[in-house]
C-alpha cells in the first residue's frame, strides 16, 4: 500500500516507521520549507510493544521521504491525519480536495462532532481510528513508543466498509491488535474526557511524578471524569462500559489502578513521562482538554462543580 502521513509528528513518524517495514510505500507531507528544517532521516529511540512486553527498544537513524506538496493525480492509497485537536478541522480542510481517490485515516482525539470535522470529505472515504502510541521530539531525537493495540471505530454506520477492513488488515498485517469499537462518537468523547480529567489532575498535583505519587490527585481525576461524563451525554454520546466504572467501581479502587498504570516502570508510564516532558506536554497543551470540556459543559448547561473550581489551573 502507498502511504501518505500528514506531518512528521511523533504519532506519523512511529506509525510510518512501522507500516514501512511492513513493507509498505511511506511518503511524509509536510509544510512548505519543513523538508531542507527537518532533513532525510530521523533518530528514533522508541520501545516497540507489538511483540515485547514493556517494549523491544529500538534505537536507529531512519530515512524518510519527505514532500512539500501533493498535486492532483496522486497515487496514494491512505492519507493518515493524526494531528492535535484543535487543529484537526483546518488539517481536514486543507487535504480535503487534494485526496483524490485515497482513503483518509482520522487517527486522532475528537472533542467537536466528527461528522462536522470531516464535512468537506466524502463519508464513504473516512475511516476513524485512534493510536496507541505517543511520546516527543528532543532535539532531533524522537523517543517514545507503541503499544500493540490499536482502535478502529464505526461512526453512524452499522457495518464496516471496503476501505474499513482494508486498514485493519493493514495494521494487523503488520503486528498490531486491532480492537473494534461500533460507537466510535462516544468513545472519542470518553477518551478526550479521560485526558481532561488526567491534564487536570496532573497540573493541579504539580506534575506528573508528584501525580503518580498522590492519592488525592489520582482521586480528583476520577471524581472529575464521572463528574464530566454528564456533559458527553449532553452532546449526545452514551456512557460506554469503561465511563460506567468510574461510576460504579469505588473511587480509591480506579484512582489505585490508575497509579499503578501510569507509575510503573510499564510501557503506558513511559510513554505518559515523555509526553509531558516534551512540548506536547506544554501549558497550553495540557490545559486544553479540562478547557474545552469546560466550555461545552457551559454552553450546554451541564452543571460540572469540580472542574468549575479548578478553573484557575487551567485558563
Amino acid at each position: 500500500m502507498k502511504i501518505l502521513m500528514i506531518g512528521r509528528g511523533v504519532i506519523s513518524t512511529l506509525y510510518g516507521w512501522a507500516l514501512e517495514r511492513a513493507g509498505h510505500e511511506v511518503d511524509f507531507l509536510v509544510r512548505p520549507g519543513r523538508a531542507a528544517q527537518f532533513g532525510p532521516s530521523v533518530d528514533l529511540d522508541i520501545r516497540d510493544g507489538r511483540s515485547v512486553r514493556g517494549g523491544r527498544p529500538v534505537r536507529q537513524r531512519w530515512s524518510v521521504t519527505l514532500r512539500e506538496d501533493l498535486p492532483a493525480g496522486h497515487d496514494y492509497d491512505l492519507v493518515v491525519l493524526s494531528v492535535n485537536p484543535d487543529q484537526l478541522e483546518g488539517a481536514v480542510a486543507d487535504i480535503g480536495d487534494r485526496l483524490g481517490a485515497a482513503t483518509l485515516l482520522v487517527f486522532s482525539n475528537v472533542w467537536d462532532e466528527p461528522t462536522e470535522v470531516v464535512a468537506g470529505v466524502p463519508r464513504d472515504q473516512v475511516v476513524w481510528g485512534f493510536p496507541g502510541g505517543g511520546g516527543g521530539y528532543f532535539g532531533d531525537t524522537l523517543r517514545g513508543g507503541m503499544v500493540k493495540a490499536v482502535t478502529l471505530g464505526l461512526i453512524d454506520s452499522a457495518e464496516p466498509t471496503a476501505r474499513h477492513r482494508a486498514v485493519r488488515t493493514l495494521f494487523e498485517g503488520a503486528g498490531f491488535s486491532v480492537t473494534e469499537v461500533a460507537d466510535f462518537r462516544s468513545w472519542l468523547w470518553f477518551h478526550f474526557i479521560l485526558d481532561a480529567g488526567l491534564m487536570a489532575g496532573i497540573r493541579t498535583a504539580g506534575g506528573f511524578d508528584a501525580y503518580v505519587r498522590s492519592a488525592t490527585a489520582s482521586q480528583l481525576t476520577v471524581e472529575l471524569i464521572d463528574e464530566m461524563t454528564a456533559v458527553l451525554e449532553a452532546k449526545g454520546g452514551v456512557r460506554r462500559v469503561g465511563a460506567k466504572a468510574f461510576r460504579t467501581l469505588p473511587t480509591g479502587v480506579v484512582a489505585f489502578g490508575l497509579r499503578r498504570l501510569l507509575g510503573g516502570d510499564n510501557l503506558y508510564g513511559h510513554l505518559m513521562r515523555l509526553v509531558l516532558a516534551s512540548a506536547h506536554g506544554n501549558p497550553e497543551m495540557t490545559a486544553m482538554y479540562p478547557r474545552r470540556v469546560l466550555a461545552e459543559a457551559r454552553r450546554l448547561g451541564v452543571d460540572v462543580p469540580r472542574l468549575e473550581a479548578l478553573e484557575p489551573v487551567f485558563a
